[in-house]
């Protein structure tokens, strides 16, 4: 299934669900994790409480970007990775993009002395209770709604 959003800036953004028998290969990821039955986030130093996530380095595979950007922006340790969904952002001013997003159970937060450009780990049991000052932009993204949505369809997590 594919679905077309407007983004903030007015560029189209197409998502399609993905599942386990599809390859990633975007060049970001975003990670819809859950640890002890809550939706894990981190807290971005600059844009605020969003999804952990970020850009796949050269050599490194989608997959491993996300084991990497939840470790680093969380402590986070996943277990089973699951691939449910990628978009694509096509930028009428700057670098189109593709994300493959990524759903794990988070089995351990290891306690981490630097989270890179986050605050850490916060736990939450729907985005609904992150208050509105602040929460990233990226938490109103119609595509990254869409994909919390997907992941609470496929039975995934219950808020």
């Amino acid at each position: 299934m594919s679905v077309k959003f407007k983004d903030k800036e007015n560029d189209n953004v197409y998502l399609t669900y993905k599942d386990d028998s599809d390859i990633p290969d975007g060049e970001h990821v975003l990670i819809i994790p859950s640890y002890q039955g809550k939706l894990l986030f981190t807290q971005h130093k600059v844009r605020g409480i969003e999804f952990p996530g970020g850009k796949v380095e050269p050599g490194e595979t989608s997959l491993s970007a996300a084991q990497r950007e939840l470790f680093e922006e969380t402590g986070g340790v996943g277990e089973i990775y699951h691939y449910i969904a990628q978009y694509n952002v096509e930028r009428t001013c700057g670098k189109s993009f593709t994300k493959d997003v990524f759903m794990v159970n988070v089995s351990d937060l290891e306690q981490q002395l630097d989270y890179h450009e986050t605050n850490g780990p916060l736990c939450f049991n729907d985005v609904s209770e992150i208050p509105s000052d602040r929460m990233s932009f990226l938490l109103k993204d119609a595509a990254i709604l869409q994909c919390l949505e997907r992941v609470m369809e496929i039975g995934f997590y219950k808020s």
